[in-house]
């Protein structure tokens, strides 16, 4: 499971060191993609077969499912952590992201979020404000 927030830097040649707890999780493959709120996620090999049975389920003969799927797999790209536990990020990705050199790694569950240190804030701040109410329905609703 992936928990916590990093903060880490995208070196001059679009490399990002993955924290170093989530490095044996990591080590047999992971696939980097779009993510929402235009972060990127990134899924370890396993959780990705899972995740590309989700999206194959959706019904093709909706418009907005294909072009989901395009845009999901499309822009993911599969990795190898190297020696120093790097992996390279694809400009188009570090655009859609808007990723500069300093980012912010998410453990979340499943998966880790990669963000740009100032919308992570943003977004942060705002998800801290709705934390309280969204725990709130989730106890009523007996979750």
């Amino acid at each position: 499971m992936f928990l916590g927030e990093y903060q880490h830097s995208i070196d001059d040649k679009g490399r990002l060191v993955m924290p170093s707890k989530f490095r044996e999780r990591l080590d047999a493959g992971l696939v980097v993609t779009k993510g929402q709120e235009h972060c990127l996620y990134v899924f370890p090999l396993d959780r990705w077969d899972i995740e590309v049975e989700r999206v194959n389920r959706l019904p093709r003969t909706n418009r907005r499912n294909r072009n989901y799927a395009r845009s999901f797999f499309g822009a993911a790209s599969d990795q190898a952590l190297d020696k120093q536990g790097r992996i390279q990020l694809p400009q188009t990705l570090r655009d859609y992201a808007g990723l500069g050199k300093d980012v912010i790694v998410v453990g979340v569950a499943d998966r880790l979020e990669v963000w740009d240190t100032e919308a992570w804030t943003a977004l942060s701040d705002e998800a801290d404000e709705l934390y309280a109410d969204i725990e709130e329905a989730l106890s009523e609703e007996g979750i």
